[in-house]
């Protein structure tokens, strides 16, 4: 039997819909895929301009309660949790860069692509990365 299976979404605890939608949309280079209100939450999606449909999105959870509030932005301890993969590094960092994006290093040329770790607006730590050549899950 060959099974075919996928990550489709996964979740990142936000302070405010409208907010966390501003800043992937426009600060990194996503776009809205879904915005449904269902009455007392609203069901938000985003996904990387250019990504294939049926690409894994990023479902943007506004925090309900003060255990949930404690989680924004240190879902994963402080490392880097998060991989934003592209086929033009110089590109997206100018960009990023550009609209304030922090950057907590230079870029670095790795074996497996070129790499700098950046920080979403609630803090959450995230590769940039280009990956060589060959090297398609890196």
């Amino acid at each position: 039997m060959n099974e075919a299976r996928s990550v489709a979404l996964f979740s990142i605890v936000v302070d405010d819909y409208d907010r966390a939608i501003r800043h992937y949309c426009d600060d990194l280079g996503f776009e809205l895929v879904a915005d449904v209100d269902q009455g007392r939450k609203r069901f938000v999606i985003v996904r990387p301009v250019g990504a294939p449909a049926g690409a894994t999105g990023i479902v943007l959870a506004e925090a309900t309660d003060d255990d949930q509030r404690s989680r924004i932005g240190s879902q994963t301890g402080g490392r880097v949790g998060f991989f934003l993969h592209t086929n033009d590094f110089a590109r997206d960092h100018a960009a990023m860069t550009a609209a304030g994006v922090r950057f907590h290093e230079e870029p670095r040329h790795e074996i497996y692509g070129v790499v700098a770790v950046f920080e979403d607006a609630y803090g959450n730590r995230w590769d940039l990365l280009e990956p060589a050549e060959g090297i398609a899950g890196a």
